[in-house]
């Protein structure tokens, strides 16, 4: 089966498993797992941020940060497409009793100028603004990247407005190889970041959220609340270290790979429309009359497996496990006469 739905399919390389068994463990909770800790002060130097703060998943740093960012009937603006609304399990609203404002941006990115829009006024009538929250990439916006000079414009708005600035950087290093930023024009922007590893870069389990000393000493109060206090994760810590030391460049070949298949899609009769391909995601919208869920199990049938989106739209995402053998399989299938 050629594996498509998600590059969080990946497993374990060689060279990182073996990393995993040979990696020195402590206590988490006791913050003394030198592992642990060598990939939390990796990451941060990384970005350019005091600390670090290992998590079990994506979701949990995101939840995490948003808690420690806002109060109790406080108001998030985000994209109507951002991961935080849409797939997080109503986490904003159960875990942080806080409001979402949300702005229909392009491909799930948003401006300084529709956020400057919809801040409150200082009135008891309304919640407070107190935290934005930028995706990069936008997952459903079929990986669209944000450009450097919009997040500094958006960043200029929120020191204006005194609104804390946190990023969803579920895929921020397929945005990093394929604009070229740097990790550290990051790290000036936000005041914090989730930084994934369990995605493009390959590792099995696992998020950083990057911050102050101050933030982050409130996050670890906030993840242990949460159940995210570990003991011996440096078996896993180990995993994130090793992806960020070997698996970055390989983001580039996922995203050939990605626009490759696009315009096989193109081709395709019953595709309509493919969204420009950014990064590793390729969204397509099928003609009308043709279901995203049948149109997945019949590409099931022909040994290809994809995510339903919406009703009559599909993602394939590349990954590191997907190579350029089984490119070739994909295209001798989706040329093949039906």
């Amino acid at each position: 089966m050629l594996e498509l739905r998600s590059d969080t399919f990946t497993r374990p390389t060689p060279g990182m498993l073996q990393a995993m068994f040979s990696a020195q463990v402590g206590d988490d909770v006791f913050e003394e797992d030198p592992t642990v800790k060598v990939l939390e002060e990796k990451c941060a130097s990384l970005f350019g941020y005091e600390a670090g703060l290992f998590c079990v998943s994506g979701t949990m740093a995101n939840q995490v940060a948003i808690n420690v960012h806002v109060r109790q009937g406080d108001e998030v603006i985000c994209d109507q497409l951002s991961h935080i609304h849409l797939y997080e399990g109503g986490g904003v609203a159960a875990n942080s009793m806080a409001a979402l404002h949300l702005l229909q941006g392009d491909r799930g990115r948003i401006t300084a100028a529709q956020i400057r829009e919809v801040i409150k006024a200082d009135n008891v009538h309304y919640p407070v603004s107190r935290l934005v929250s930028l995706e990069n990439t936008v997952n459903k916006g079929g990986g669209a990247c944000y450009d450097l000079q919009s997040l500094r414009d958006i960043k200029a708005l929120c020191l204006q407005e005194n609104l804390a600035l946190h990023l969803d950087g579920a895929r921020i290093f397929n945005a990093l190889i394929e604009t070229g930023q740097s990790p550290l024009d990051y790290g000036k922007l936000f005041d914090s970041i989730s930084v994934c590893l369990s995605k493009g870069l390959g590792a099995p389990v696992g998020s950083v959220l990057l911050g102050s000393k101050s933030f982050i000493h409130r996050a670890r109060r906030v993840r242990k609340r949460l159940g995210g206090g570990l003991r011996q994760v440096g078996y896993l810590a180990a995993a994130g270290i090793y992806a960020l030391d070997h698996h970055r460049e390989g983001l580039k070949e996922d995203h050939r790979r990605a626009r490759e298949i696009a315009e096989v899609m193109k081709t395709r009769p019953e595709v309509k429309e493919v969204l420009p391909v950014d990064t590793n995601i390729v969204l397509f919208e099928l003609q009308p009359g043709i279901s995203a869920g049948e149109y997945s199990t019949q590409l099931l049938a022909k040994g290809i497996r994809v995510l339903p989106f919406y009703e009559s739209s599909i993602r394939m995402v590349t990954h590191l496990d997907f190579t350029d053998e089984d490119l070739s399989k994909f295209k001798s299938v989706m040329t093949s006469p039906d």
